[in-house]
């Protein structure tokens, strides 16, 4: 019986809160679980084309390309 309780009181506090609080604790369960944590579709991505210029995008890239993957050990 203690065991459908505990799910239970998961449940009702589960419910209180936020969609973006619920789907963290979701990614921890699948990750307890060794499941494979589910990304965000492209469809829901779309809302985001064109948000930037391509002249932004290709400065964006840009940057990527000679900066990431470097290591300036002075910093450290």
């Amino acid at each position: 019986m203690e065991h459908s309780t505990t799910i239970q009181e998961i449940v009702d506090r589960l419910d209180k809160l936020t969609p973006g609080q619920q789907k963290q604790i979701l990614n921890s369960v699948l990750s307890f679980l060794g499941e494979p944590i589910r990304g965000i579709s492209g469809k829901e991505l779309l809302k985001f084309a064109g948000l930037f210029p391509p002249e932004d995008l290709e400065q964006i890239k840009k940057a990527i390309e000679e900066d990431c993957g470097q290591i300036d050990e002075s910093e450290w």
